[in-house]
Order: C-alpha cells, then sequence, then structure tokens
C-alpha cells in the first residue's frame, strides 16, 4: 500500500512540474530537429521561421540536421526526447504521412508518438531536369524514359520521401521505369542534378526555384491541381497527360508525445502568429510556399487522413519497400 501510495505521489508531483515548467517555459535554448541534409526544402522552412519564433519566444531556437533513413533518423531523436517543449521537429508530408504509408515499421508510431503543434506551410513539387536532358514536356520525359528502359537517373530526397513516392506513383501512372537515385534530402539531390549527374528530380518548388529561375535545371511540370504563382508558366501534371495526379508538401511542427498542453498551446501560439507577419509571408511566396497556419488538432486531423490516403495507394500501386 505504501509502495502504491509513493508511486501515485510520484506522478502527481511530475505532473505539477510539468505544469509549473509549462508555466514560464521557455527558460533555456529550444533544439529544432530538421531530419533532412542543410539545402532542401524543410532545411529552408526551418530557418525561415526559427528566427521570428526565438525572438517572440524570448530564447534561442537551434536549427539541427538529422539526416537520414528519408527522415527517419531525425524524426526518432524527437520521439525519444523528453516531452519538455526544448526538442521540437520540423516535419514535411515525407515524414508525417508518406513515409509511414510506405515502412509499417517505424521505430515510433507518427499519430501515437508526437503531439502536433501546428502547421507551417504548403509546397508544390516540381518535375525538373538538368539542361542538357532533351526535354521540355512531359511527353518528352515520358518519351525518354520509354527509349532508355530504366536507365534514365531520377534522383530523390531519400527513400519513403514525398520525393521518392511521387515518382514512383509518376512511373506507375506513366508505365515508366526510371533509376531511382536516393539521397540525404533535397539539397545533396540538386547539387548532384545541376553537376549532371542524374538526369530528373521531383523536388519542393521552395528549393528547386533558384536553379530553375537562373536556367541550372530545366522546369517539366508541377505536381499540384493547379499551377504554382510562382512558375504560371508551367503546366501540371494533369495537364500535360497524366490526368488525376495531384501532391504536395506539408510542413509542420511536432514535439514528442506527452509535452503538456500549455508548452503546445505556446509554441502553436507563437507559429502562428510569426506565419502571420508579412515579412515570413513574403518569404514564403518567393519560395514557392504559401503559409497556412493551423490548430494542433487541425495538423493531426491531417495527418490521419493524408496518411489513410497514402496507405491506400501504396496498396494499389504496389509499392514494397525495406526501411
Amino acid at each position: 500500500m505504501r509502495i502504491k501510495t509513493a508511486v501515485i505521489a510520484a506522478a502527481t508531483l511530475a505532473a505539477l512540474s510539468l505544469q509549473a515548467h509549462a508555466q514560464n517555459y521557455p527558460v533555456k535554448p529550444i533544439r529544432m530537429i530538421v531530419p533532412f541534409a542543410p539545402g532542401g526544402n524543410v532545411d529552408i522552412t526551418a530557418r525561415t521561421i526559427s528566427a521570428p519564433m526565438a525572438e517572440a519566444l524570448g530564447y534561442q531556437i537551434l536549427v539541427e540536421s538529422r539526416p537520414g533513413a528519408g527522415g527517419t533518423v531525425g524524426a526518432d531523436v524527437v520521439a525519444k526526447a523528453a516531452p519538455d517543449g526544448y526538442t521540437i521537429l520540423i516535419a514535411s508530408s515525407s515524414v508525417m504521412t508518406n513515409g509511414p504509408a510506405l515502412y509499417p515499421k517505424l521505430p515510433y508510431d507518427i499519430q501515437k508518438s508526437f503531439v502536433p503543434i501546428g502547421r507551417i506551410a504548403v509546397v508544390p513539387l516540381v518535375i525538373v531536369v538538368h539542361p542538357s536532358v532533351p526535354v521540355k514536356t512531359t511527353k518528352d520525359l515520358i518519351a525518354l524514359a520509354k527509349k532508355m528502359d530504366g536507365q534514365l537517373l531520377m534522383a530523390n530526397a531519400g527513400v519513403g520521401t514525398t520525393n521518392h513516392l511521387i515518382a514512383e506513383l509518376f512511373m506507375i501512372s506513366t508505365n515508366t521505369r526510371m533509376t531511382l537515385v536516393p539521397y540525404k534530402g533535397s539539397g545533396p539531390a540538386l547539387v548532384d542534378l545541376i553537376a549532371g549527374h542524374v538526369h530528373a528530380h521531383v523536388d519542393q518548388l521552395s528549393s528547386a526555384l533558384p536553379y530553375i529561375k537562373s536556367g541550372r535545371a530545366r522546369a517539366v511540370a508541377v505536381t499540384t491541381a493547379r499551377r504554382a504563382a510562382m512558375l504560371p508558366e508551367v503546366p501540371t501534371l494533369a495537364e500535360s497527360g497524366v490526368p488525376g495526379f495531384e501532391a504536395s508538401t506539408v510542413t509542420g511542427i511536432l514535439a514528442p508525445a506527452g509535452t503538456p498542453k500549455d508548452i503546445v498551446a505556446k509554441l502553436n501560439a507563437t507559429l502562428v502568429k510569426v506565419l502571420g507577419t508579412a515579412a515570413v509571408k513574403e518569404k514564403f511566396v518567393a519560395l514557392g510556399a504559401e503559409a497556412q497556419p493551423s490548430t494542433s488538432e487541425a495538423l493531426a486531423a491531417f495527418i490521419r487522413d493524408d496518411l489513410a490516403k497514402w496507405v491506400k495507394v501504396v496498396k494499389q500501386a504496389g509499392i514494397k519497400l525495406e526501411l
């Protein structure tokens, strides 16, 4: 009986301690884990919001890249971190829904191991090719892929990422075969594309846009239902003979499960405030993204619904991968 009472007392003290901690939060710098290599969409997004969020919170936010396994390595770091608000994850659809749809045996449960803080932005994806590749349209790309019969090299940001899944679906939808080359993030993939080591890449518009504008990469099509505002001359895949094709990247912030509600609410309020400022909105527009803040509950609903969608797609497409 004494042991049981002691356990209850300890649990009560721990809960009270977390509540008090939440009221004073933050009292030290916060780590924002980026589960991909520097230079890609998620890294750019993290660096766009971290400084203004830090200013609003009164403590530094340290952006830390932990790439590997399509975002799984970084996500696992946060899943296993103390639920005190000092280690948070900036995640894309790759981590929130695509990876979990592809890999049922991840070291964490995306819906149980994390608590959503809120959505950040929505980013279109674009198919780009090296300027030396004789492709200007989707039909050209399909024809070349069929002619090369598996020898066309398509880079992606990592196995299990949004880029990877969209490339797989593109091949299925167009009855083509390409060799997919995984990298630890969009940054390294773009470097090799620009160097001519790979022929094509499916990438977030935010990270590919500077290379498209400078002529170092050629945009073929965007994967969203509507044309991208920053590339109005580039058609959608649906317009280009691949009907029904629609996909985008959603970014958001997650914290370890068990993080106090007060801390989640404070981080959400700070994120919403920052995303509502003209300066940050303009930065996202310049990157080809649209700031779309949300509540914690709305991001949780997106994860649930989008995960169900991609699980169905993976099953229908017959994609089977091992992490």
